[in-house]
């Protein structure tokens, strides 16, 4: 018998890349503040909640606690959870702005967006607002009155990084709380389905039955219908209807047939099989399509010089807590000890000296600084904890502390969420941001923060 020599393990691990102090320093800080922001959601929250409980009659404290669980502290701890289980690549479920798991992508299309616009406009569909403010308060208006409203927004889910590029919808009867609706994702240059499947586009269709509320946050949401392959075929259905031009291939048993909940809590189930919808050659020749690299806010915040949403609500809430604090210090409405038999300097000095000092952090965090906005993101953190300390020891809320500690976590909020994140660390001269790839941070995006 041929002694054969022992195998030996002959790969020399490659060296980890060295990763800057400061940068792993300055993550841990914001992974810190972050999840430190959604405790002190939790414990304003029990407070809301006890003086409830104490007042039953006055239901606005229960409403206080409803909005503050519903969309700050549930939304900010499933983030946190999803970040730790949940991977981060195509498994055929597009995600919530929570990082739940959202709808199945249940739909896959070639084709320029030209051609998707033109197939889906001919078929009947109509593309969805842009949610913002505006929209927003429409559609609630519209829900409450059961007014009309065909170009309703959709919420944003997110796939590849980023949330969807457009959506498509048909109201159902003039209903706004019932709508067949899909949303579209923009493929990533040179990706393929699993199988080696090319497609320009993939899509997540359902159809909302009824308003209600989410099963895993709370918030106001639509309801949709458990049986997702019905919407699928009815969106195929109409596109070769009007376009006969169409071909439609069927992926069989893409994804093990399943029954599961969407982000909104909503039973869903689905046979598996994933319809591949070729618009190539329907109108015009197929071109290829561009293809974002980071989140669509992001990119056309930085992209445009723009400050994000969460800055400008930051600092805006910021300011008003500092004039509320100010006239408090100033004059001293409210409180059990008048400031009025002090000096008319002593008033002044105690009336505006934290003005001045939250100005200080509060400039250079409109203008960009990481640092700046990291010391006032601290500040305020003391400040509110003291206060939810103070509160939970049985001190009573009075309106000046609402008003002031209701600000001041709202801007805690603001000020860490990951587009602002995102956005002080591209305009720091540590990280730069080039034309191609662009580097997300381990916390997912967020949208609507």
């Amino acid at each position: 018998m041929i002694e054969r020599p022992r195998p030996v393990y002959r790969h020399t691990p490659a060296k980890v890349p060295a990763t800057s102090l400061r940068r792993v320093s300055v993550d841990l800080v914001e992974n810190i503040f972050f999840g430190l922001v959604m405790l002190l959601c939790f414990g304003v929250g029990i407070v809301l909640f006890i003086q409830g409980v104490k007042h039953p009659i006055h239901i606005f404290w229960f409403i206080l606690f409803w909005g503050l669980m519903a969309y700050l502290a549930l939304p900010r701890l499933h983030r946190i959870l999803t970040a730790m289980y949940l991977p981060d690549y195509f498994i055929g479920r597009a995600r919530t702005s929570t990082g739940l798991l959202g709808d199945p992508v249940n739909l896959a299309l070639r084709g320029t967006e030209e051609q998707v616009h033109d197939a889906m406009e001919r078929a009947g569909w109509v593309r969805a607002d842009d949610l913002n403010l505006g929209s927003a308060r429409r559609i609630v208006t519209s829900s409450l009155l059961r007014r009309s409203y065909p170009e309703a927004p959709v919420s944003p889910l997110m796939l590849f990084g980023h949330q969807q590029a457009f959506a498509y919808q048909q109201e159902v009867e003039g209903n706004p709380a019932q709508r067949h609706h899909v949303r579209f994702w923009p493929a990533p240059e040179g990706w393929l389905l699993p199988g080696g499947h090319h497609v320009d586009w993939v899509a997540a269709g359902t159809y909302d039955r009824r308003v209600g509320l989410s099963l895993f946050t709370f918030e106001i949401t639509h309801k949709i219908d458990r049986d997702t392959d019905v919407e699928r075929d009815y969106i195929i259905a109409t596109l070769t209807h009007t376009s006969p031009g169409i071909e439609v291939e069927i992926i069989e048993d893409f994804s093990t047939g399943y029954h599961c909940r969407n982000g909104g809590g909503d039973a869903i189930e689905t046979d598996g099989d994933l319809p591949i919808v070729d618009l190539s050659y329907v109108s015009g020749k197929r071109m290829p399509v561009p293809v974002p690299n980071a989140p669509r806010k992001v990119r056309e915040a930085v992209a445009a010089g723009n400050r994000p949403i969460g800055i400008v609500t930051g600092t805006i809430l910021v300011a008003l807590s500092l004039v509320v604090s100010t006239l408090h210090a100033a004059f001293g409405f409210d409180s059990a000890v008048s400031t009025s038999d002090l000096p008319l300097w002593t008033r002044v000095a105690l009336g505006f000296l934290p003005a001045v000092l939250g100005a200080l952090l509060l400039w250079p965090t409109w203008r960009g600084s990481q640092l700046a906005r990291l010391a006032l993101v601290a500040v305020l953190t003391l400040g509110t904890l003291g206060q939810v300390v103070d509160w939970l020891a049985g001190e009573a809320p009075v309106l000046r502390t609402l008003v002031v500690t209701g600000a001041d976590l709202l801007a805690l909020y603001s000020f860490t969420s990951q587009t602002v994140r995102e956005w002080t660390q591209r305009r720091s001269p540590h990280t730069t941001l080039g034309t191609g790839t662009v580097t997300l941070d381990p916390i997912r995006p967020e949208v609507g923060e």
